[in-house]
């Protein structure tokens, strides 16, 4: 009844509703995920449900730890629009970058060769020319070292012809944003995002003491243990991790508030965050045309490869999703946000949740009812 009461009040089909929420729970009993929190925002109300566990037994020898609404999942490249893509978004704001900018007038790596065309808005649409995601981490380099391979990382195509999905992108970007604003990313992230949007549980690096919330994720076959409260991406576990491409970790309450933000043209609770300028260049498609996917400022949009909204939301609908196993959906049309953490790598990275993401999004998007 409680359910029925929350839809009638976010003017959702209850039937419909339970469709997805009993997606989760297949996917749980199947051992295809081991538990997911889903938060489904809309009019100003948030439905929240929890399913399964947060670390398996079957995988961990500390036992089962049952996923709760409070529940730590580390996002993987959630980070990237939820920490790197605002952050640079002020910095444009604030008169101190253009999108236009080449890279070279921040980085000398950047002034010479096919490097020199690099520009800001190539790194966030990820249309630099990159490699996806190179081995950074079992050289045991610092993470000054790593940053300093990157910065020297050549284009593998020409800058712009091509969307190729990369992480160096954002790593550069995460060094672009400390330079800019003289101040270390994990700071950045708190004080000018988290605080002001009373994301109370989201971090890097979470402190030993509160590991107890947090879901694990994969067993490396060198580690003990599954990887519980540290980062999985092995190139930010290398970067102490931190990074522009990877290492926050959150709950779904927390990114629901950051998905609001974007679903209320950047105000919450009153307070404006970001311009609307801002939110209207991120969701614009910037790509069109260029063979490989439709992007805007950081977000995947509706139609490029790596979109996971399905079938149902409409074609305004833009979002992220994260190695682990999550996602985060705006739709602005229907008024919905849609925030799934799931640690789907705890089973390893064989697990999917490609199809169950538009599945969901599928049966929530049907459950509109104006």
């Amino acid at each position: 009844m409680e359910l029925d009461m929350l839809c009638t009040r976010m003017n959702l089909d209850p039937v419909r509703i339970r469709c997805a929420l009993q997606l989760l729970d297949k996917e749980v009993e199947e051992g295809n995920i081991p538990g997911a929190v889903v938060a489904i925002g809309r009019q100003g109300q948030l439905l929240e449900y929890v399913t399964g566990k947060a670390m398996d037994n079957k995988v961990s020898k500390h036992g089962d730890l049952p996923a709760a609404a409070h529940t730590l999942y580390d996002t993987a490249s959630l980070t990237k629009v939820v920490v790197t893509l605002p952050l640079i978004l002020f910095l444009l704001e604030e008169g101190k970058l253009r999108l236009d900018d080449k890279l070279s007038l921040f980085f000398d790596e950047f002034k010479e060769g096919v490097k020199a065309d690099i520009n800001v808005r190539h790194l966030l649409t990820h249309t630099a020319g990159f490699v996806s995601a190179p081995d950074l981490y079992s050289h045991g380099w610092t993470r000054e070292e790593i940053i300093q391979f990157v910065l020297r990382q050549q284009p593998v195509t020409a800058p712009g012809s091509k969307v190729e999905y990369s992480d160096l992108g954002y790593i550069i970007l995460g060094q672009l944003i400390e330079l800019l604003f003289g101040e270390p990313l994990e700071q950045l992230a708190y004080s000018r995002i988290f605080a002001p949007l009373g994301m109370t549980d989201s971090m890097f690096c979470p402190p030993a003491e509160i590991r107890d919330r947090a879901a694990a994720t994969e067993h490396y076959a060198n580690e003990d243990e599954p990887r519980w409260g540290v980062v999985h991406d092995e190139n930010a576990y290398a970067m102490g991790g931190i990074g522009g491409h990877a290492g926050l970790f959150s709950t779904a309450r927390d990114l629901h508030r950051y998905a609001q933000l974007w679903l209320e043209d950047g105000v919450l609770n009153g307070h404006r965050l970001l311009s609307q300028a801002s939110l209207r260049a991120s969701v614009y498609n910037l790509t069109p045309g260029t063979p490989g996917g439709s992007r805007g400022l950081g977000w995947a949009l509706k139609g490029d490869k790596l979109d996971a909204s399905g079938d149902l939301l409409s074609a305004a609908t833009y979002g992220h999703t994260g190695y682990t196993g999550t996602s985060l959906y705006v739709d602005p049309e229907s008024k919905l946000t849609i925030v799934l953490l799931t640690n789907r790598v705890h089973y390893g990275r064989t697990k999917s949740v490609v199809r169950l993401r538009a599945l969901l999004h599928n049966c929530i998007a049907s459950a509109v009812l104006d």
